[in-house]
């Protein structure tokens, strides 16, 4: 891809999310989701292959039913109530509509079924960029209507995910359909305390997005898209092969790593404000993920590719490019952040 093309689209990307930060209006916050759609189907679409430009498709389609979803309930919210600011979405027809189109955004279920088949159909690093940074935007939208949205409605769609999440990738071989479930299970747990913890939604965001670029970024530098082909990480890479299985159970939510830290506060905000049955409920769907987890470190860690020998043979391609800067940073902080969760408290207190 031509750089200047490639600035073009990074910035339309960053231009469409922040213009949906920034504003407080529907059409506009609509109107930076649309730039979003737009700025990243080139990326995919990029490969000039049918799974691609099926997965292109797919994504599209999704994302223009969601964004009508949200345009209509908008204009219905203006229509009965006259006013066209986010926070002011009162009406619970308008509210419902609005947050199930930003629920078909980022892929909650049970308007899930788009997301393992883009992610699959499309590089590790689109990939990276559709389970990251374009969830920004809708979580944005989505922590400002949370107030105005039938509690039951976002713990049937938080429960919905995680279980789906889980029970989704444990017949997977395709690790991106894995990372894509893996997605939709955080997605549960994220939503599940927006209405009454936002700055608790906010941090597993964070954690979730540093956890899951560095799974990309590792997946993408071992060249690895099976879990059949992890069997040669290790003689590719053996640090990094560590590393990724850290970050794999960190992901599942195992102490000390730092993907505990999310789980465990958001269970004792479940707690404390009375939901010990809807506590369990997620806390049994985590374990779900955490098979999948565990199987991907079984096989990177202790089973060897048929034919192993200890000579460099034709099918063990050394590295040529050493770890970025990016991969290490996110490494280290998806494997290394649980001993700030005291400052973390403070802060979210």
């Amino acid at each position: 891809m031509s750089p200047y093309v490639f600035i073009i689209i990074a910035f339309s990307l960053g231009l469409g999310t922040t213009l949906t930060f920034a504003s407080s209006h529907w059409l506009l916050a609509w109107m930076g989701l649309e730039i979003n759609t737009l700025a990243v189907i080139p990326l995919m679409a990029r490969q000039h292959h049918p799974r691609a430009i099926e997965a292109t498709t797919k994504y599209f389609l999704a994302q223009a039913t969601a964004a009508a979803m949200i345009l209509f309930a908008s204009m219905s919210n203006a229509w009965m109530s006259g006013q066209w600011e986010i926070s002011h979405i009162s009406h619970p027809l308008a509210s419902a509509t609005v947050t199930m189109g930003l629920a078909l955004k980022i892929g909650l279920a049970p308007v899930h079924f788009w997301l393992p088949e883009v992610i699959q159909g499309v590089t590790l690093n689109t990939g990276l960029v559709l389970s990251t940074w374009q969830k920004l935007a809708p979580f944005a939208l989505i922590l400002q209507v949370a107030h105005n949205t039938h509690p039951y409605l976002l713990t049937t769609l938080a429960l919905f995910s995680a279980l789906i999440g889980g029970w989704g990738g444990l017949n997977q071989t395709q690790l991106r359909k894995i990372l894509a479930y893996s997605s939709i299970a955080h997605l549960g747990w994220m939503i599940l305390v927006a209405q009454m913890a936002p700055q608790m939604t906010l941090l597993a965001l964070m954690l979730y997005i540093t956890m899951t670029s560095a799974m990309f970024l590792t997946l993408n530098k071992v060249g690895s898209t099976k879990i059949a082909t992890l069997a040669l990480a290790w003689s590719k890479a053996p640090a990094l092969s560590t590393l990724a299985c850290l970050t794999l159970l960190s992901l599942g939510g195992l102490p000390p790593l730092t993907g505990f830290m999310p789980k465990w506060l958001i269970l004792q905000e479940l707690v404390s404000q009375g939901f010990p049955t809807t506590a369990v409920i997620i806390a049994l769907a985590a374990l779900l993920s955490l098979f999948y987890y565990l199987r991907i470190t079984y096989v990177m860690t202790m089973t060897l590719f048929p034919q192993a020998s200890h000579i460099l043979a034709s099918w063990r391609t050394p590295m040529t490019k050493r770890p970025t800067l990016l991969l290490c940073t996110t490494t280290m902080a998806a494997i290394c952040l649980l001993p700030l969760t005291p400052s973390v408290i403070a802060l979210l207190n």
